[in-house]
């Protein structure tokens, strides 16, 4: 198709060049029109293969630029959360952190502790185990009394548009499945809250996980600190299933905080917070 419009536009040239020269501009006329009836197919088709490859590149530009509803995704985030297991049946974990000072890949501190949540707002911890510098356990207790924080707030500490305004990022692959990114921005600086990102699965519209910043240090040894939180269901339950963090402690650096949960929950029991 390329070459025969290349050789009609060839053609044309020639035939008004030639009617230029001529002296009877009427035979050049004839002449001209009997060679465009009888290529126009073939320039029509050219034009309406031009015409379609230049829409569906602008459609299918336009399809990827434009991101999905925010609306609809936060729809549908907050009617996931709302049936969320977890929140209506109380359930208890035990989780192990290791905490890391500056770059050494060897812990210098060791806790376990056992979490319990009772609906609607109760979240209570016991540390059982420890080992090593206690510097780990203030860093655990500050991370857990965050915990603690979002949940005594109910629905106030909730990632929804009562308490945080969203913004559409991107989407992109959490391991296998496709999530929608968000940044979240508080709606007012309180403790519990997170400026940060979370990722939401696109099928199912569970968070997936939360990377944040409190707005509020969460005690007066962490001068500041990023959380990383990760979801999963358990029997049943969207919870949190481990815990990343790193944190500056006043006077003393960095440290790293990994926490993992070593059981799945069981029903809760009474175990306040030590």
């Amino acid at each position: 198709m390329k070459d025969d419009s290349v050789y009609l536009r060839h053609i044309l040239v020639n035939i008004f060049a030639r009617v230029r020269s001529e002296r009877d501009c009427e035979q050049g006329r004839a002449i001209a029109w009997t060679t465009v009836k009888r290529y126009r197919p073939i320039a029509l088709l050219a034009l309406l293969a031009t015409a379609w490859v230049f829409s569906y590149s602008l459609n299918a530009q336009e399809l990827k630029a434009s991101p999905p509803n925010l609306d609809l995704i936060l729809d549908s985030l907050e009617r996931t959360q709302g049936q969320n297991p977890s929140l209506s049946r109380p359930y208890e974990v035990t989780r192990q952190y290791k905490v890391f000072r500056g770059d050494d890949p060897n812990p210098s501190s060791e806790v376990t502790a056992q979490i319990s949540f009772t609906p609607p707002d109760i979240k209570t911890f016991k540390i059982t185990e420890e080992q090593g510098n206690p510097t780990g356990k203030k860093i655990v207790r500050a991370i857990l009394e965050q915990e603690i924080a979002s949940a005594k707030e109910g629905h106030k500490g909730e990632i929804s548009r009562s308490n945080y305004d969203f913004v559409f990022l991107r989407e992109e692959n959490f391991g296998a499945v496709p999530e929608y990114v968000l940044r979240i921005i508080p709606k007012r600086k309180e403790k519990g809250l997170l400026l940060g990102e979370i990722w939401v699965d696109a099928k199912t519209y569970h968070i997936r996980q939360v990377v944040g910043v409190p707005l509020k240090s969460p005690s007066f040894w962490i001068k500041d600190v990023s959380i990383t939180v990760q979801f999963a269901a358990v029997n049943g339950k969207w919870i949190p299933v481990s815990v990343d963090a790193i944190a500056t402690v006043r006077f003393l650096g960095i440290y790293t905080l990994t926490g993992r949960d070593l059981a799945p929950p069981s029903a809760a029991s009474s175990a306040p917070s030590s």
